[in-house]
């Protein structure tokens, strides 16, 4: 079954198409929620919120362009809302002149895996996490981070190079 046709069967309410369509998609969207989320349970909770959104709203999806990448979206504005809701950016702070952050990786050997990059961007404070994943990831500008987060680009620029030290630091030791 074509894309087009799950997502049509879907708007008609089948409940057969709406279960393929969660098992096409649920790994790849936990993924992105996982980028977000501080733990696995965190992850859940933000990808089933994000499948309540991607159902609710799929009459919106004009079956133009990636469905994926539509997809994609709700979930990350979904995780970030619920970040919100939890005010996890209200300590959030300008850039402090004596911060250093290196731009290079010293060797090749120097870079982790990828099972130990993901714990440790869990691991991160969530400000540190959102920006991160926004900027580095999602590849927004600092200024439609700080629109997303309501933030000032300044301070998701901070945020930012605080979260770069961050891992740089545990990447050390």
């Amino acid at each position: 079954m074509d894309e087009q046709q799950l997502l049509k069967d879907c708007l008609k309410g089948d409940v057969h198409a709406q279960k393929r369509l969660y098992n096409t998609y649920a790994r790849k969207m936990f993924g992105v929620c996982l980028r977000y989320a501080a733990d696995q349970g965190m992850a859940e909770d933000f990808l089933q919120e994000g499948f309540i959104r991607v159902f609710t709203r799929l009459k919106s999806f004009r079956m133009e362009g990636s469905f994926e990448g539509w997809m994609r979206r709700i979930m990350v504005n979904t995780s970030l809302e619920i970040l919100r809701k939890k005010d996890v950016f209200r300590y959030a702070s300008p850039l402090d002149d004596d911060l250093q952050v290196s731009d290079q990786v010293e060797d090749v050997e120097d870079i982790p895996d990828t099972d130990v990059l993901v714990r440790l961007i869990q691991e991160m404070p969530a400000g540190f996490r959102a920006v991160f994943n926004l900027y580095a990831v999602e590849n927004h500008s600092h200024k439609e981070i700080g629109q997303l987060l309501g933030i000032s680009e300044g301070t998701s620029k901070s945020q930012y190079a605080r979260a770069r030290a961050w891992l740089q630091q545990r990447l050390k030791s």
